[in-house]
């Protein structure tokens, strides 16, 4: 269905009041699919500049000006200033919802259309090292073997670092999305129920190490169906555990370990179409990503350019 045939602008024009818009335009985007975190974020930012305008505000009278003064009135004259970030979200929020409301034509003009969209550079992540990596398994492995024998830890690590998966997608994991015994290589397929997100379904291979520790594991824990079946606060500790158990400074997360499984295939030569593919991220995401990727490498004194064969030779 096209947004001009969704139906929840039928009763939305352009005398309409902003908060009942705002709701409409909630309505929709859960119809199209998007994350409940998306939904809830666009719909407080729009909140926020209900609240800034006047509340008799027709969304019809809403003018560019108005929206530039609201992002002065974010960035320089609020009590509590907000980040560029948050600001830029801001802005995508506001084009997104006018934008919305001129394709169905609802409003004969977008005011957001000429709204300067602000560019935020957000700072590099922080990975593991090479040092850290081989600490940190060493630690997770040292739970395995313990007395009270526990393959979790390293299981859980060993899966990220190898694979770098998102938390949702680890907390997604079931025991059918694994191929343990397969006559090429095991593997584990990353699936999504939502089909919006159907692009990101791809399979990552996995090593026989982390297989045996995850047969002991899912014995250990009786596993019938999720393989990780705790809340995603519970995993997050569970890694922050090894780090401390390893005495790293660092924090050990999930998205620490995604960057360092990609910074590692980077440096080791693989293509970048495969890391990208094997992340589930688009092309355009890719070239921020890569930018970081190469620029994590510099950090660590490492020139991929002069690493690369001379074509000449």
């Amino acid at each position: 269905m096209s947004e001009k045939e969704y139906a929840p602008t039928a009763h939305i024009t352009e005398i309409t009041l902003l908060q009942p818009a705002i709701q409409a335009w909630k309505y929709y985007l859960r119809d199209q699919g998007r994350s409940k975190y998306t939904v809830k974020a666009f719909i407080a930012d729009m909140y926020i500049l209900e609240s800034f305008l006047a509340p008799d505000k027709a969304i019809g009278a809403i003018t560019t000006k108005d929206l530039e003064n609201f992002t002065n009135w974010m960035e320089n004259e609020r009590d509590a200033p907000c980040s560029p970030k948050s600001l830029a979200r801001r802005i995508t929020s506001m084009k997104s919802f006018f934008r919305w409301l001129n394709q169905n034509a609802v409003i004969l003009v977008n005011p957001a259309e000429k709204l300067v969209q602000r560019s935020v550079t957000s700072p590099l992540p922080t990975v593991l090292s090479d040092t850290e990596i081989q600490l940190a398994l060493e630690t997770a492995e040292q739970f395995r073997s313990a007395d009270t024998q526990d393959a979790r830890p390293f299981t859980l690590l060993a899966l990220i670092l190898e694979t770098g998966i998102k938390k949702g997608e680890c907390l997604g994991l079931n025991l059918n999305h694994l191929d343990l015994d397969s006559p090429n290589e095991p593997f584990i397929f990353i699936r999504y129920t939502n089909p919006r997100y159907r692009y990101k379904e791809r399979k990552i291979p996995v090593s026989e190490k982390w297989v045996d520790a995850f047969r002991e594991y899912k014995i250990q824990y009786q596993l019938t169906n999720e393989i990780f079946p705790w809340s995603p606060r519970r995993l997050e500790y569970i890694l922050e555990d090894i780090g401390e158990a390893a005495g790293l400074d660092k924090h050990i997360s999930f998205d620490m370990c995604r960057w360092t499984s990609s910074l590692q295939d980077l440096l080791n030569g693989v293509e970048g179409d495969k890391i990208r593919q094997k992340l589930g991220i688009s092309k355009i995401q890719w070239r921020e990503v890569h930018l970081k990727l190469r620029r994590l490498a510099q950090g660590q004194g490492i020139d991929l350019d002069a690493s690369k064969p001379d074509p000449e030779s």
